[in-house]
């Protein structure tokens, strides 16, 4: 008879340790909160927009095929992938921006004309970069990190070494290159990492080889494409999943998980694998004594960016802009000191907008344009709704500047999202969005542990545990969750 597993959340690292287990034998449930899977990347549907709610960038497409690959599936069986040329702008000022073209050659040229000798120096850069991606992405992460002896071997840590994990981010691209355009173009992905680049390990520069080399993705229908993909595989594994069922308790007797209780009923387990947040399940629906962590614990970790997010609906196009686009017109060491060392709302945000009807002409109606944006912000902070409007006015002021006209008289659909929404519709601890920060103290075996250490049959998986925040990790992280129960209870 098969071990019946209860899996808790439908996120990307709920259903990849679902769908994995199901394909190992396990009967497996999936009890889900809200009304659809995807966790962060939920999508909604209004004014005939169609708008994802979370992710937005696809990266590391080899991760992606690694996963269906590992059920004889490809991406493509699922959704279309298109690749994006340009990858993204940057701009710096009204009339200063930069498009960064797809293809390491087009972008070497880019480089060059910023600063001679940029452009030589990237591939230089970029082949160091490539070695900690084949070893950061291809070997590290997929440990379990349970145990010190699983880093204990002679090439891990020689690979350790050549990664660069006790050198700044910020020293290592000064080596490379001088240019603070360059640098900000280089720096930009780690500001979602938890960290200044300061204080990132360098190791992260496969975040830029990941950018660069693999290239940046969509596909079309929106990332939710990716979440029903999942859903598909999950259920032709066998999985069952129950929407509207949020988890109200965990029972535990004599250090096993027996039971999974919900508002609509009492659901038995040999396993339970907690998918939603972490901290929320370790402190909400454990009783204190099968905690895996203390309140002083929880309180003592460092949290990547919350976001304060705008959905916008605009009844006409906008030329000017691009499918990504990163505003970088104001102080980025300013914005990360107000995020990660004096946790305040920020002075003068850097933002994000991602417009996808650039690419995709489905996702709004025809001569409209679909906006979504993004200032990165401290989590644990208030968000009423006139410190929401603010943040929209003071933003928008400056993509209007950008694009040489007005877009706040044409919007016909606004919806905003901040902290209390993360803790409404995914307990979200603090109202973080990205998990935990990337810091060295909070890598691998430091991070919070993939199994409860006095429950035997319960494990944790997604952002706040290994490998860490992001799709590709989430969905590499469930694979490990599932390796992991297999062992011990396959």
């Amino acid at each position: 008879m098969s071990k019946k597993v209860i899996v808790i959340g439908a996120g990307f690292a709920g259903l990849s340790a679902a769908t994995s287990l199901a394909a190992k034998g396990f009967e497996v449930t999936v009890l889900e909160k809200n009304n659809q899977a995807g966790g962060r990347a939920r999508q909604f549907q209004q004014a005939g927009f169609t708008f994802d709610m979370g992710p937005s960038w696809y990266w590391m497409p080899d991760v992606f095929e690694t996963y269906f690959g590992r059920f004889g599936k490809k991406p493509s069986d699922y959704y279309n992938l298109v690749r994006l040329d340009p990858s993204y702008s940057v701009i710096f000022g009204t009339d200063d921006a930069v498009s960064l073209p797809a293809g390491i050659e087009k972008l070497q040229a880019v480089f060059e004309e910023i600063e001679p000798g940029a452009g030589g120096r990237l591939l230089d850069f970029l082949k160091q970069a490539a070695y900690k991606y084949e070893v950061g992405i291809n070997q590290f992460v997929w440990k379990p990190s349970r145990r010190i002896s699983e880093f204990m071997s002679l090439q891990l840590l020689k690979d350790v070494m050549r990664l660069d994990v006790f050198q700044s981010f910020s020293s290592h691209v000064r080596k490379y290159f001088q240019h603070e355009r360059l640098l900000q173009l280089m720096e930009f992905p780690i500001l979602f990492l938890g960290a200044t680049p300061a204080n990132t390990p360098a190791m992260y520069s496969l975040m830029n080889y990941a950018e660069i080399s693999k290239g940046t993705w969509y596909p079309m229908g929106g990332m939710y494409e990716i979440v029903k993909a999942m859903v598909k595989l999950a259920e032709e594994k066998g999985v069952t999943i129950l929407l509207n069922h949020p988890v109200k308790q965990i029972s535990v007797t004599n250090g096993i998980a027996n039971k999974v209780e919900t508002y609509q009923g009492v659901f038995e387990a040999d396993v339970v694998v907690a998918g939603a947040d972490y901290q929320h399940v370790d402190s909400q629906l454990l009783t204190p004594d099968y905690r895996n962590y203390s309140d002083p614990y929880w309180n003592s970790r460092v949290l990547a960016p919350s976001s304060l997010l705008f959905y916008l609906g605009v009844d006409k196009r906008l030329p000017r802009l691009q499918h990504h686009n990163l505003f970088f017109d104001e102080d980025f060491g300013l914005h990360a000191v107000e995020i990660y060392e004096k946790p305040q709302w920020p002075t003068k945000p850097l933002f994000y907008v991602s417009a996808p009807s650039k690419t995709d002409p489905g996702v709004a109606p025809a001569g409209m344009e679909n906006l979504f944006i993004l200032i990165p912000v401290a989590p644990d902070l208030n968000d009423p709704d006139e410190t929401r409007e603010r943040y929209y006015h003071m933003v928008m002021e400056r993509l209007e500047a950008y694009v040489g006209e007005t877009i706040r008289d044409h919007v016909i659909f606004k919806r905003s999202y901040a902290h209390s929404n993360f803790i409404a519709d995914y307990h979200a601890f603090r109202g973080n969005a990205y998990g935990l920060a990337n810091t060295l103290r909070q890598t691998a075996i430091l991070k919070p542990g993939l199994k409860n250490r006095k429950v035997n049959n319960l494990f944790y998986t997604g952002q706040l545990t290994v490998p860490g925040p992001g799709v590709p990790p989430s969905l590499i992280s469930g694979l490990v969750v599932a390796d992991e129960v297999a062992k011990e209870f396959g």
